[in-house]
């Protein structure tokens, strides 16, 4: 597999995790994330956390809120070299919060870097979420 199509592949499970994740279900999103102290998450909650102890603590009290719905990237730019790739998007879509739809309208940045042969998150951010915050 080139490394285009395995950050094609890379990319798709991200958001199939995203969305799992909403269902209240973190390890998928788990599994697509590098699970080293050098990687860092700034989403549209506001939070800005370093390393990974710290991430999958905050995949694992997103996944409790059960916040329903589907986003899905859209306008996707992919720039990929060796061993990393950066991923640009809108991530479009909705949750659900207190049984009210919420519209999900935000750019985000994904970079993927590969280690011991497999493309795993290391940093991803987007706009801030009204909602989230």
């Amino acid at each position: 597999m080139t490394n285009e199509q395995a950050i094609v592949t890379a990319t798709d499970n991200f958001y199939v995790a995203l969305n799992i994740l909403f269902t209240g279900n973190s390890q998928s999103m788990k599994d697509a994330w590098s699970h080293a102290d050098d990687v860092i998450y700034m989403g549209p909650d506001g939070l800005y956390l370093i390393g990974w102890e710290s991430i999958e603590q905050m995949w694992d009290s997103v996944a409790v809120l059960k916040l329903g719905g589907r986003v899905n990237p859209q306008q996707l730019h992919t720039v990929i070299s060796a061993d990393m790739a950066l991923i640009t998007c809108v991530e479009i879509g909705e949750n659900e919060i207190n049984g009210k739809a919420e519209t999900v309208s935000i750019r985000s940045s994904t970079v993927f870097h590969k280690r011991s042969g497999a493309w795993k998150v290391i940093a991803h951010q987007t706009d801030l979420l009204g909602y989230m915050n």
